[in-house]
């Protein structure tokens, strides 16, 4: 008996809440725009119409209310918003009961600035840096994708997750190892509002001034040994080697009778001269053999036999 009595009590109260249900889902008005998407300090107005006959019809709001009134029709207007959780609710009283619709509403700022930041310059190859793209003052920071840039080529986006409504500073970060084709490169990040088909199109962009980077590498190993053919005349040992800081260079041969620091040697006379580049980061050595071919045979014999003194000394790796 007592389970009957519980089974008669469940059903109608299920009754009626399907009933409710019903009739909510069936509230007659119509917001229209049925969203909004508005920056903060602007405009906004929404219509709230019905067709049917009712007790009053009315918007409900923290800003810019409309009491219930007998129209068709009742605009929520805001001429300067500046309420960020703002939920506006448009209401009729029908058939005895009261329905409402939530206007949803999407409040936007576009940042105060955008910019890269990093504590390492100048860079050296080899090494990890990480760089910083501050956003400041941007709502909501669920809509916001950064983007970084390498020149004109993406290389990495952000998005977030996290739900406040209100402005914030946001931050996001890459990192990477730098290498000498890094060396005067320019960076820049992207803030952009992605608001949906209601927000502005195309999306609100608001970039950072380009980033230049300075990258530090010693110089590169090009040619350990440079076998130079001499038919007549001079013939010039270019030494050059790219570097950064620029390298400086030294020579020295038994032909040589004085300093020479260019990185390019003019000679007439056969024999080896080595070259030496130096930068704050690394030196290198490398070996110019200038030989006639035509004349002999023994003096490329001789080349082969001196590669073992070169192994020694470090020259060759």
């Amino acid at each position: 008996m007592l389970q009957s009595l519980f089974g008669l009590f469940y059903l109608s109260a299920l009754s009626q809440f399907v009933t409710l249900t019903g009739t909510q889902a069936e509230c007659p008005i119509k917001l229209k725009p049925q969203s909004v998407v508005v920056e903060y300090g602007s405009s906004v107005s929404v219509d709230c119409s019905t067709d049917v006959t009712h007790d009053g019809i009315g918007w409900e709001a923290a800003v810019g209310s409309v009491p219930l009134t007998r129209d068709k029709l009742v605009t929520w207007r805001v001429s300067n918003l500046r309420k960020w959780d703002i939920r506006p609710v448009c209401n009729i009283n029908y058939n005895k009961e009261q329905c409402s619709t939530l206007l949803p509403v999407t409040i936007y700022k576009i940042p105060d600035n955008v910019s890269i930041n990093t504590l390492n310059r100048p860079m050296t190859e080899g090494s990890r840096y990480e760089f910083q793209c501050d956003i400041v003052n941007v709502a909501p920071v669920k809509s916001l994708i950064v983007k970084w840039f390498r020149g004109e080529t993406e290389v990495y986006s952000e998005t977030f997750n996290d739900t406040i409504k209100t402005p914030v500073n946001q931050t996001s970060t890459i990192g990477f190892i730098v290498d000498r084709d890094d060396d005067g490169a320019q960076y820049r990040c992207e803030a952009e509002l992605e608001l949906g088909a209601d927000g502005p199109q195309p999306p609100l962009k608001v970039t950072s001034k380009p980033f230049q980077i300075t990258v530090l590498y010693s110089p590169k190993r090009i040619k350990v040994v440079d076998i130079i053919k001499k038919t007549n005349g001079e013939v010039t040992l270019n030494c050059t080697e790219p570097a950064n800081p620029p390298a400086t260079y030294s020579w020295s041969s038994e032909h040589l009778t004085g300093p020479i620091n260019s990185s390019v040697l003019s000679t007439s006379t056969l024999g080896n001269y080595m070259c030496t580049a130096t930068n704050p980061l690394s030196t290198l050595t490398r070996m110019f053999i200038v030989m006639n071919f035509a004349g002999s045979l023994h003096a490329f014999m001789g080349y082969l036999i001196f590669i073992p003194l070169l192994v020694a000394l470090g020259i060759v790796m």
